[in-house]
């Protein structure tokens, strides 16, 4: 089964004693290749570089780059889909990523699959 792991960095202000470094990454990035279940994965370009769409119900488009705003301080930096058997499975592969530690977060969703 795939699932997506939603890696959300740290808000802003928090304690980051426990922050991820880039050879955290590195290790982390490996061993999931090493252990066959990548699917996919990338890091985002910085927030500032984000540009929000969104429709009127009259059809009218509206787009804005002086966003996102959100109600939290997390900010989505990246994801990883990888393909393992259940949720427990997925649950600990999150557990393992650099970015569930230093106040970040890292969300499991399951991949709907609309073709079975």
């Amino acid at each position: 089964m795939k699932y997506m792991l939603l890696i959300n960095s740290a808000p802003t202000g928090a304690d980051t004693a426990d922050a991820c470094t880039f050879e955290d990454w590195q290790v982390y990035d490996k061993s999931v290749k090493e252990a066959g279940i990548l699917v996919d994965g990338h890091s985002l370009a910085d927030l500032t570089t984000a540009t929000t769409v969104r429709v009127a119900p009259d059809g009218e488009r509206t787009v804005a780059t002086d966003g996102p705003f959100a109600e939290t301080r997390e900010v989505l930096g990246g994801y990883y889909v990888i393909d393992v058997p259940d949720l427990d499975v997925a649950l600990d592969w999150a557990a393992r990523c650099p970015g569930a530690r230093g106040g970040g977060s890292v969300v499991v969703r399951p991949v709907a699959d609309f073709e079975g």
